[in-house]
């Protein structure tokens, strides 16, 4: 009995597709950016410090990622449609437990069980992609899914932290829920049936944990993991505390820290497609390690920021955005095509597991270099910068190691 194929798509239900899977990651990337932005309201709220607030982001980031690693063994076994929908439905449970959380313990829960959730929706995303997409075209159609990023910074954060302005610190996760079900209801309609993956039979259950720890023995997996990784920790170790920062050493008010990530997104929004078709008629190596090398710089002065107004800040945030998030785009592009096609899930939920894991790993580092005093202002960001400049040029040499499955041709 042979594999079923791909499903071919019009162009018209692939941009559909492609946008259904961006608006997924909105959701994923809101729900984890907004508690950023948050940060002050939620010190204000629970009496907590800014290594309190990284402790929730930290939670939610090693649950992604536990949940990542155990999606690795279970995620190639499932038609993609089925269980993309099955996690984002969890996943919008997950943030209606987190507006009802009536403390800081509880939201802390809430924010594990959102990272459990919403961890393994990353990897399916891109399987997807790795599934229905080319290579030659992956880079453009990773560009239209990371628009999510500019989307999230454009409209869901700074709306998420107006309304906690006005409504209080949970209304951007009821807002989250509404738009998860609608999403949802999207994607029930328009992606298609995906079971080409999954082979003749099933891999029997016995086999699973083996074939799990045999993609940590491929040193071509190893190597794109340690990219990855990295890559993550550089990033996690300044953007976590951006907002606690504007609010506690620049003096911005809550409410104007709206208007410095929406000037970032809207950066974003135009440079994440460009990046993606550079990366497909450049390299996906040459591409991440030219705007990795360019990275350096606004990560370097968000960390060292001079006083600055608001209007110089949404000036020079736009930078910092367009080329720290870019920078991922042509990197999720390069790791779709490092396994062969029936590994591509279990391979992208290692992978995501490892990203979260990494993105702990930098929150929880950056909380332990910050220091608050009495009038709030916050010392020991500028180490946070050397060492997310060191870690990204470590980056910049590796990624020549970092080389896909051969063949590269049409998805399987």
């Amino acid at each position: 009995m042979t594999a079923p194929a791909v499903p071919l798509l019009t162009p018209a239900r692939e941009r559909a597709m492609l946008w259904l899977l961006a608006l997924t990651q909105f959701t994923v990337i809101m729900d984890f950016m907004v508690m950023m932005p948050l940060a002050p309201q939620l010190m204000q709220a629970f009496g907590i410090g800014p290594a309190a607030v990284s402790g929730a982001v930290s939670a939610y980031a090693w649950c992604a990622g536990l949940s990542g690693l155990l999606a690795a063994t279970y995620i190639d076994r499932f038609d993609r449609k089925k269980l993309l929908l099955t996690m984002f439905c969890l996943f919008t449970v997950s943030n209606l437990a987190c507006a009802l959380a009536p403390n800081f313990h509880v939201l802390l829960w809430s924010r594990a069980f959102a990272g459990l959730t919403g961890g393994v929706l990353g990897a399916i995303v891109m399987a997807i992609i790795g599934d229905v997409i080319p290579s030659e075209r992956r880079g453009a159609a990773t560009g239209i899914v990371m628009t999510s990023f500019a989307m999230a910074a454009v409209g869901g954060v700074p709306i998420g932290v107006v309304l906690a302005a006005h409504f209080g610190w949970a209304s951007p996760f009821f807002l989250l829920v509404v738009l998860s079900l609608l999403i949802w209801l999207g994607a029930a309609r328009v992606l298609p049936s995906l079971t080409a993956h999954m082979g003749a039979a099933p891999t029997p259950l016995r086999q699973v944990l083996p074939k799990l720890l045999a993609l940590f023995r491929e040193r071509r997996h190893l190597e794109a993991f340690a990219l990855s990784v990295v890559n993550m920790t550089a990033g996690m170790l300044v953007i976590p505390f951006i907002s606690p920062v504007l609010v506690g050493n620049m003096g911005l008010a809550p409410a104007d820290v709206t208007w410095v990530y929406l000037a970032g997104g809207c950066a974003t929004i135009f440079t994440a497609r460009l990046i993606g078709r550079w990366a497909d008629r450049a390299g996906k190596q040459q591409v991440y390690r030219w705007v990795a090398l360019l990275s350096i710089a606004p990560l370097l002065f968000m960390t060292h920021l001079p006083q600055l107004p608001l209007l110089a800040l949404m000036l020079v945030f736009p930078f910092f955005m367009a080329l720290v998030s870019g920078r991922t785009i042509p990197l999720q592009a390069l790791l779709t095509t490092i396994p062969e096609p029936h590994k591509r899930g279990a391979f992208l939920s290692a992978n995501s597991a490892l990203q979260s894991l990494g993105s702990g790993l930098g929150a929880w580092l950056g909380g332990l270099t910050l220091q608050t005093d009495a009038a709030g202002h916050i010392s020991g960001y500028g180490i946070n910068g050397w060492l997310a400049a060191g870690l990204s040029l470590w980056t910049v040499w590796w990624v020549a190691r970092v080389r896909g499955a051969a063949p590269q041709g049409a998805p399987a």
